[in-house]
């Protein structure tokens, strides 16, 4: 089987996202119902996280052990990459080793590098740039509760940083409009925005929400961001997320935030408890859509 990273949604056609979608949902029945299934047995994955994780690491961690594998935690202080190593040979030395690596970093460039000189599958696990892993859960999570995502209205609001960015990758691929309202110099990457033609940019939150079937946003000051947070506050605090501005959409809309929330910043001390947002379903399917993506970069469709 060929060696397939994913450091993007757009790396792998709709149909191969589909089929990780449909399978991640066959693993959450199978989670529900104490199914054990473990077909990867003897395999290792290396998790190499350079930046904080909760959701990322856990859901690896635990996939790869309820899925029968090994997987060894990797941080700033437990590599030669803080010391200088290059990324070129810290991949030849993990495709000695293990199966599969997945890399949290602020470069994308770096993940790209490990990438190119893997010859095992490489997985965004967040950079900078895009975070693909978070849109396979929240792509679940709609179409669990709502069915096919296709031809509906999403809503972005706040940072046109790397969520922002994995949401016009992925209007691309499942062919859903996408309406983003961002903070005037603080737009999507130009190159990524005009990629598709599924995207409008807004003046401002309401207009974005304004009939949206899903509203979307993220922390105001992402990691490496750090220094910037009384500013951004400032800049930012039109575009929370709070009831008055979630009942701007359709009667079923849904709200999801791929954690950790500021309560009081960037959504309002109660949204994330309102009946309409599903960011406990979204986080916990980060679970079944990681065990889904790893198990078709080893094994392919099963």
């Amino acid at each position: 089987m060929a060696k397939r990273d994913f450091l993007s949604l757009l790396d792998f056609s709709i149909e191969e996202l589909g089929y990780i979608i449909s399978r991640a949902r066959v693993f959450r029945s199978m989670h529900e119902a104490g199914e054990i299934y473990q077909p990867l047995i003897g395999k290792t994955g290396a998790l190499i996280l350079q930046l904080n994780s909760t959701r990322t690491r856990i859901a690896f961690e635990a996939g790869f052990s309820q899925l029968g594998a090994n997987a060894i935690f990797l941080g700033t202080s437990d590599s030669q990459l803080g010391r200088g190593e290059p990324i070129e040979d810290l991949a030849r030395v993990l495709s000695e080793m293990v199966d599969i690596a997945m890399i949290r970093t602020t470069k994308h460039e770096d993940m790209q590098t490990l990438a190119d000189n893997a010859s095992i599958p490489v997985i965004n696990a967040m950079s900078s740039l895009l975070h693909p892993c978070q849109l396979l859960a929240d792509i679940q999570t709609f179409e669990e509760l709502r069915g096919p995502i296709t031809g509906k209205t999403v809503a972005f609001v706040g940072d046109g940083y790397n969520m922002c960015h994995s949401y016009i990758n992925a209007s691309r691929q499942w062919e859903f409009n996408l309406k983003i309202a961002c903070p005037e110099g603080f737009e999507p990457n130009p190159e990524i925005l005009s990629s598709t033609n599924n995207v409008q940019m807004v003046e401002n939150p309401a207009v974005a929400v304004a009939d949206a079937d899903l509203v979307v946003t993220d922390v105001w000051s992402s990691m490496g961001h750090e220094g910037e947070e009384a500013s951004r506050r400032a800049t930012f605090a039109p575009y929370q997320i709070n009831e008055p501005l979630l009942d701007q959409g359709r009667k079923d809309v849904l709200f999801m935030h791929c954690l950790p929330a500021h309560r009081g910043e960037e959504v309002s001390e109660t949204i994330l408890d309102d009946a309409r947002s599903c960011v406990w379903q979204e986080a916990g399917n980060r679970l079944h859509t990681q065990k889904a993506l790893v198990e078709f970069l080893l094994l392919g469709e099963v």
